[in-house]
């Protein structure tokens, strides 16, 4: 019981970390990005992928390892099949902001200033990718509700 209660806290926290951290890295790219602003970049960065470690660790669990309401229930419903797929369109927009912010970072650790001409759209991105995140909370309590099943 105390383990359930324990992936549900932080799977509903990874929302809220990674929310602001999306949009935190939004803002951070439509700053100056000198070396603190680079910094400010990739601090944010780093959260959004720490919550997309937990919501992918804590989700397959609840949902695939008996956590929860078991398999057959989140398979057969379909708001859930929309919330992964607000989830593939999140990581299908981000692979480019991420294999980006990699480079990006290699070359500050290099000491070179890499090339931002890109954090514009990076930006405008993250809002988007927010606003999807807000759309995967909605299906959550939908889901957590009942809603979504045929018929």
């Amino acid at each position: 019981m105390a383990i359930r209660w324990l992936f549900a806290t932080l799977h509903l926290l990874a929302l809220g970390i990674g929310l602001g951290a999306v949009w935190a890295r939004g803002r951070a790219l439509q700053a100056e990005l000198d070396a603190a602003g680079l910094r400010r970049v990739f601090y944010a960065d780093n959260w959004w992928g720490i919550a997309a470690l937990m919501w992918l660790a804590t989700g397959l669990a609840r949902a695939f390892a008996g956590l929860e309401k078991g398999t057959a229930y989140y398979l057969h419903n379909h708001v859930f099949w929309a919330k992964m797929g607000l989830f593939l369109v999140i990581f299908i927009l981000e692979l480019r902001p991420m294999l980006t912010l990699i480079r990006w970072r290699r070359q500050v650790h290099r000491g070179e200033q890499p090339e931002t001409q890109a954090a514009g759209q990076f930006a405008r991105l993250s809002v988007l990718e927010a606003g999807l995140v807000v759309l995967i909370a909605m299906a959550a309590t939908a889901i957590a509700r009942g809603y979504g099943f045929p018929g």
